[in-house]
């Protein structure tokens, strides 16, 4: 019986935190609750056949997280093999979590750290194709799949009522480090060709497009080179259920698929120009906004990848 008056109780905790001032008191409720029963750590998920207890089955081999808080002035960031204890991390329990009655691993985030490129913060994935490495990534010639099935869990809302947004999927390109030293760029950063957001219980797609179609071979190297699109909008209403993602890359084309169901094609001239570039996926909860007191946090119950 203890298993089920903890699971209620976990869900009137969840629901309370959708009025919730503050990321603290979010964190704080959930992940106090994950672990309230006797002898059970927080985060961590006691033995058991119980059959209510589930697991996800994400694997994190080639995965590593950035978190929004930092050390020495950047988010701090946990990569293969460490990702993988991540319900016994300390560093990594309050942000990345099991729901072990939903199945799902939790992204929980709050404005904090940010990357040299962005003014977010951050619960997120980045692919690494060879363990503990960013150096290893995958072109548009060479293809790739990602697919997730997630659940906005909760989110902020704003001072006129309106939810906040958050990426939850993207695609990232990097400059070789031929391409960096050729425009004499410090790093290795290029723009993210492709970025979906939960916006308003919606999935909204955005994506690169360039200023000049006639931009020289060096000056595309340029992330000023190109700009966003008018941006999609699926048709259905995600809301707070869960609901699957499915990108599909090849050679100068780019599909965003919703729940097998709705689907967007990129195969314009901007898609096979971005073929210069290197590639890497993406997920998880990259919040949209700085506000004081804002967070989300998102489930995720699946997330394949595949070359």
């Amino acid at each position: 019986m203890r298993s089920v008056f903890w699971f209620m109780g976990l869900l009137v905790t969840l629901a309370s935190c959708q009025s919730c001032d503050s990321k603290e008191e979010v964190h704080q409720e959930i992940q106090e609750e994950i672990g309230a029963e006797e002898g059970t750590p927080t985060g961590i998920v006691e033995e058991t056949t119980d059959p209510t207890y589930v697991l996800p089955e994400i694997d994190l081999n080639h995965w590593k997280v950035t978190l929004p808080i930092g050390r020495d002035g950047r988010p701090i960031e946990v990569e293969p093999p460490e990702i993988l204890a991540y319900a016994t991390n300390e560093t990594l329990k309050p942000f990345m979590y099991n729901d072990s009655i939903a199945g799902a691993l939790v992204f929980h985030t709050y404005p904090g750290a940010t990357t040299p490129n962005s003014s977010r913060s951050r619960t997120e994935l980045r692919e690494q194709m060879e363990p503990g490495s960013n150096s290893v990534n995958w072109t548009f010639s060479q293809g790739g799949r990602l697919k997730g099935r997630l659940e906005m869990e909760a989110i902020s809302q704003d001072l006129d009522k309106d939810y906040h947004r958050t990426i939850i999927m993207q695609i990232h390109g990097r400059l070789t480090n031929a391409q960096r030293d050729l425009i004499g760029q410090k790093d290795n950063n290029a723009p993210p060709m492709l970025k979906i957001y939960w916006q308003d219980g919606k999935v909204r797609v955005k994506t690169k497009v360039l200023k000049n179609p006639n931009v020289s071979d060096t000056e595309i190297l340029h992330t000023d080179a190109w700009t966003d699109d008018d941006g999609f909008n699926f048709n259905e209403e995600v809301g707070f259920n869960p609901f699957s993602l499915e990108v599909l890359i090849a050679e100068g084309r780019m599909e965003v698929i919703l729940n097998d169901s709705e689907a967007v094609v990129y195969e314009d001239d901007n898609i096979k120009k971005w073929g210069i570039f290197e590639n890497y996926f993406k997920a998880g909860n990259y919040l949209q906004t700085s506000d004081d007191g804002a967070y989300a946090t998102v489930k995720f119950y699946e997330l394949e990848v595949s070359h």
